[in-house]
This record gives structure tokens, sequence and C-alpha cells, in this order.
């Protein structure tokens, strides 16, 4: 019989996976970072509760719960936590017979997934794999094949060093305004190149990058409780309606009610 959720011990995070799909429980406080690091299996980075960002080489992600990192084998990969998180991390051996995405993406957890990882997370480490247990592990990999992936929480990370060197700024000081022509003063190169080059390796616009960047430190703030307005004003936005609004176009949702989604 499954304990309640909030019943099982934390798991330290394994040198070798003591099982083919194996879920780690651990709670993290606010304000803790891991290192770069990576792993010889696909990982699922979840929080039942809390916001955590995720880095790569590729780019940044915000994780809210409703949403999961899905990192493949040998991806470095870092991991802070805005906010208290109660992680329920998925690992799962290279050799499991499933279709696994082998792309870093934001998932959304759906609320079927998100209650088989809790009651994996009680399986004891060995189990009848042909038993309830093992059918419920392999309803898990189902679903995690099957699930939507949402780019609406990643953010991009170009390799040019001028193109870096804008966006390091920027992940420092997300309230500044200067267009790629003030920009290319400083960069040597015209702001043609600068729009160029943007566009090749992020995929999106200069000004879309930005507004995205926003948007994830809105997320991280949200998580910390801070005000829509004082928020608005610490991202550069004029006013309070022009952050709501973006907040809205990218979210479906209002800073205000967007984690208020029932668990």
């Amino acid at each position: 019989m499954l304990k309640p959720e909030n019943s099982p011990p934390p798991r330290p995070r394994p040198d070798i996976l003591p099982r083919p799909v194996y879920v780690r429980v651990s709670d993290f406080p606010a304000g803790r970072c891991v290192g770069m690091h990576h792993h010889d299996w696909y990982q699922l980075i979840y929080s039942t509760e809390g916001t955590m960002t995720v880095t790569t080489e590729a780019g940044i992600w915000v994780v809210p719960p409703q949403r999961a990192v899905w990192v493949p084998p040998g991806v470095d990969h870092a991991v802070a936590h805005a906010t208290f998180c109660r992680a329920r991390h998925v690992y799962i051996a290279r050799d499991v017979p499933a279709r696994l995405n082998n792309q870093c993406m934001v998932i959304e957890v759906s609320p079927l997934l998100r209650e088989l990882i809790r009651a994996a997370a009680q399986i004891p480490i060995e189990y009848d794999e042909q038993g309830a247990e093992g059918r419920l592990i392999r309803v898990l990999l189902d679903q995690l094949a099957a699930q939507v992936h949402s780019n609406n929480l990643h953010l991009p990370a170009p390799k040019d060093p001028r193109l870096a060197r804008i966006c390091h700024h920027l992940q420092s000081d997300p309230a500044d305004n200067r267009t790629l022509e003030e920009w290319s003063r400083d960069c040597g190169a015209s702001s043609r190149t600068l729009a160029r080059l943007f566009l090749r390796e992020t995929g999106m616009p200069f000004r879309e990058w930005r507004q995205k960047l926003r948007l994830l430190y809105a997320l991280e703030k949200l998580a910390h409780h801070r005000p829509v307005t004082e928020i608005a004003l610490d991202l550069g936005y004029e006013n309070t309606s022009a952050f709501i609004a973006m907040f809205r176009k990218a979210t479906g949702k209002t800073p205000g009610t967007y984690f208020n989604t029932p668990p």
C-alpha cells in the first residue's frame, strides 16, 4: 500500500542508479544552488512545490510546479532553487525501453503524470517488476514520452561573444532598455549584424529575447511573493499595465494568478 505523499524519506543523489527508473525525493531550502554537473542517465527535474531555475550551455529554464525540465544523459546543468522546493526528480537509465527525447526541454506536468511521480516516489528500491508497482513504472514512462513540450519558459543562450556580452549584462540588469543601435557602439558590430546574429543563434529577435528574459525573472520574483508593481519597475516597464499585458500574452494568466493553479 502506498503511503501519503509527504511521507517518503529524502533520498541522496546516487552515483549509480539503484534501479532503471528511480525517483529521488529531496527538499531544498530557498537560495540553494547545485553547480554544473551531469548524469549518465535521463533526468526529469521536477518540484511539486517551489520554483527552480535550470541552466545549461543551451540556455536557461524556469520551472514552476506545473512544469519540469527534461535533461538527457551527459548534459551539464546547474539548478538554483528560488524558493523552498519539494523535489521529486525522476532518473531513467539510458537502456530503458522507452521513447525518450535526447534534447533539453520544458514539459507540461499533467495531473496524471504528477500523481504517477508521487506514487513512484513511494516504491521501495526492490519491487516486483511484473506486479502492480512495475505496471505503474511502465505507465509513468509512457506518460513521460507523451507529455506536451513547452518553450515559453526556455531562454536560449547565444554563443557569439558579442551577443553573449549583451545577454550577460541583461541577466544582471534586465531593466536595461538600450536598443541594438545603442549596443552596437560597444560591441564592434553594426546593429544589423547584431540583429541577424540574434535571430540566427536564438531563433528570435533581440526584443523578443529580452522580453522572455524579463518574463523568467518575473516568475522568480513572483515565486518570492514580490508585489507586481515592484516587479514591473524592476524589469524596466513604465507602468504595471504594460507588464501585466506582456505576462498575460506569454502565459495566458495574470501575474497575480499564475501560481494559484490548484495542486
